[in-house]
């Protein structure tokens, strides 16, 4: 039955005697094979007579998908670039991968790493998050089973060690994924960026789910950014529309721009990396005032400075 499955996906149509044929049955058996699949829900219509064709129509569920090895790899390394190349597709890509990725063979997983290894997609770099694809199914599968998961994780100040958490939610923004985790040994809610995250590994304990301190993920994770202390202050008054600020900056300041009235507002900015804020207040295309620090200022100043000089008087 599983082999008449996986044939009536592979083309609109097929006679009985065609099936009977490939399957090494008789009519009578292909027959019989069909009539089980209905009643085990798959929408199988056929025509008439002895040799009427058989096909797997639209149903209300999606039915099992059957694949070969060469389909599985292929299906595994597209799943994978997915993850970590396009914007508002990757966690449902990252779901699907990690269904996948549990029930793939063992033989064909060496297939599976070598091609993701060795074909490098080219990236822009305002995109989608970028993660590590064995980080990401790893901690996914966690979240979804509430497994207690252990890794190495960098600080911002570089510093490097254990962490023991309770994994929620992982959310993206700005570029880059948060683990929503309740660290156990700190007794408190944390949140992690996957690039900083090494060696994830599950202990195989599982807990019953925390109820997480705040409406929704995506709120946790905005609380949390503006709450962080950065380096450098800049904090932008924009003559453009809220809305309009979020499209020109891919949404990915959550709870950074404030609406003022129908035409302007503020953007906050601050953050580590001055050519990220010098970045951003170039993608607004709109008039702007900035109250920042003096090192931001400066910056701009100087890239205002080599782009007037690299200009043809």
């Amino acid at each position: 039955m599983l082999r008449l499955l996986a044939m009536l996906q592979m083309r609109r149509e097929w006679s009985g005697p065609e099936l009977a044929d490939r399957l090494r049955v008789t009519v009578r058996t292909v027959r019989r094979d069909i009539d089980r699949l209905r009643e085990l829900g798959y929408p199988v219509d056929s025509g008439p007579g002895h040799a009427g064709g058989y096909r797997l129509a639209s149903g209300t569920n999606l039915p099992p998908l059957l694949l070969d090895d060469d389909e599985a790899v292929a299906i595994a390394v597209a799943l994978r670039t997915a993850t970590t190349g396009l914007t508002g597709i990757a966690e449902t890509a990252l779901r699907a991968l990690t269904k996948l990725e549990h029930v793939l063979p063992t033989r064909l997983r060496g297939r599976v790493t070598a091609l993701h290894q060795t074909v490098t997609p080219l990236h822009y770099t305002g995109g989608g998050p970028q993660a590590d694809p064995v980080v990401l199914t790893t901690v996914v599968a966690a979240c979804r089973d509430h497994e207690i998961l252990t890794f190495d994780y960098t600080t911002r100040t570089s510093a490097t060690g254990p962490r023991r958490v309770e994994p929620h939610a992982l959310v993206t923004g700005a570029g880059l994924w948060y683990l929503i985790a309740y660290d156990t040994d700190r007794a408190d809610w944390r949140l992690y960026r996957l690039d900083r995250l090494t060696q994830p590994i599950p202990t195989g304990h599982r807990v019953p789910a925390r109820e997480l301190p705040a409406t929704d993920p995506a709120t946790f994770v905005a609380d949390k950014i503006t709450a962080a202390p950065v380096r450098y202050r800049s904090i932008a008054t924009i003559a453009a529309p809220a809305d309009t600020v979020r499209a020109r900056t891919w949404g990915s300041l959550p709870g950074r721009i404030t609406p003022i009235d129908t035409h302007t507002c503020t953007l906050d900015l601050s953050g580590d990396q001055l050519p990220r804020i010098a970045a951003i207040l170039a993608s607004l295309d709109a008039d702007y005032t900035l109250d920042a620090d003096p090192d931001v200022l400066n910056h701009l100043a100087t890239m205002a400075d080599r782009a007037q000089r690299a200009t043809p008087t």
